[in-house]
């Protein structure tokens, strides 16, 4: 056999065993996380969950925002280095968001794609879709800073969506898909960081407090807009740790995490899960809380036990202010699975997939009983 043949053969094999792997993810996995995915799939197969509908920011934004007239956009490289195929999606990461996780994990796609995606197929939407849009928030006056979808206008969307699932499904079937979704609900960041502490009009409105109770207001609205249509499963994510984002330190000026910045996102983390609790009761809802603030805190505390070398910087560029537009073309570092952030702002896919397990685990506790 000529030397030749024996590079094509080579180039074949490789080529046919990767196409093997991405097809079967799980072969990625440890024997740890097969066994979990095991059990959380056995979970949801046994309480008929249907799929997972997605409505927020950048946090699970998977590339909505690609199609709008905004500045707000991760559609190019680096973003999307480590994802499938090693392509921008408009995800605000080098790879894959916590709630493609979640999905991965209850066993139906590897990803959640954009309700606005223009491949979209009708039958990708029987799995689950997300609405959200990066730069948006519980207000709809911070959304309308970016010119992006505020949560009103993801949830008029959500109907869309149902419309169109009827026409797919039938009604009974899509009436049964809605009502055994997940729905989740990933906000709150922008309503600090790029209104009330940016923007005037709310901080001359509202006190500090008293914001993060119109905010809270706000949510408790959505949640029973989504169970007018139908929702009876709801996750809401709570807001990380604002102070220790990269940007947030390099424009306070501070090397370590801005204490009044976090104090801030654990009143606020507070005030949602207080109401969360109230909505449990009066709507007769299933709702679960995920401490997004614990859970970086924590990897920032612990970075060995997770695989983490570098906690306080991130991937792209100098790691301290680029995010978005200032983050495109530019270099990476080696290893972005040793990164807690991808940019100055939003977390790296290995961070992402440690919150989506996290959730999960609230999911099991708070939806499954």
């Amino acid at each position: 056999m000529g030397m030749t043949m024996t590079m094509t053969l080579m180039r074949m094999f490789v080529l046919v065993t990767t196409l093997v792997i991405l097809s079967q993810p799980q072969l990625l996995l440890g024997a740890h996380d097969q066994v979990e995915f095991g059990r959380i799939r056995q979970l949801a197969a046994r309480n008929n969950v249907s799929c997972v509908l997605v409505f927020g920011d950048s946090s699970v934004d998977p590339g909505n925002n690609n199609v709008l007239h905004t500045t707000m956009k991760g559609n190019f490289p680096p973003y999307g280095k480590n994802f499938f195929g090693g392509r921008p999606t408009g995800r605000f990461s080098d790879g894959r968001l916590a709630t493609d996780f979640i999905a991965e994990a209850i066993g139906y796609t590897k990803i959640v794609p954009a309700f606005f995606d223009p491949n979209l197929k009708e039958a990708d939407m029987v799995h689950g879709v997300s609405f959200a849009s990066a730069a948006s928030g519980y207000d709809d006056y911070t959304a309308n800073i970016s010119n992006v979808l505020p949560l009103s206008e993801q949830l008029k969307y959500f109907l869309h969506f149902k419309l169109k699932l009827r026409k797919f499904l039938g009604d009974k079937r899509a009436e049964d898909t809605v009502r055994n979704a997940i729905f989740i609900i990933s906000t709150g960041t922008n309503d600090f960081l790029q209104d009330y502490y940016l923007d005037p009009t709310r901080s001359h409105q509202f006190t500090l407090d008293a914001y993060q109770n119109y905010l809270v207001f706000r949510m408790a609205h959505y949640i029973q807009e989504m169970h007018r249509v139908g929702g009876q499963r709801l996750v809401v994510v709570g807001v990380p740790p604002l102070g220790c984002m990269p940007l947030v330190k390099a424009l306070m000026d501070q090397t370590k995490c801005v204490d009044s910045y976090n104090k801030l996102a654990v009143s606020f983390n507070s005030k949602i899960s207080h109401k969360l609790a109230s909505l449990k009761s009066t709507l007769r809802m299933k709702l679960a809380f995920v401490d997004a603030y614990g859970i970086v805190v924590n990897a920032m505390n612990n970075p060995q036990k997770y695989g983490l070398e570098e906690t306080s910087k991130g991937c792209c560029g100098t790691g301290t202010i680029e995010y978005g537009d200032s983050c495109k073309g530019l270099e990476t570092c080696k290893d972005p699975t040793k990164y807690l952030f991808w940019d100055a702002v939003h977390p790296t896919q290995k961070m992402y997939k440690i919150i989506a397990d996290e959730a999960v685990e609230s999911v099991n506790a708070n939806l499954f009983v």
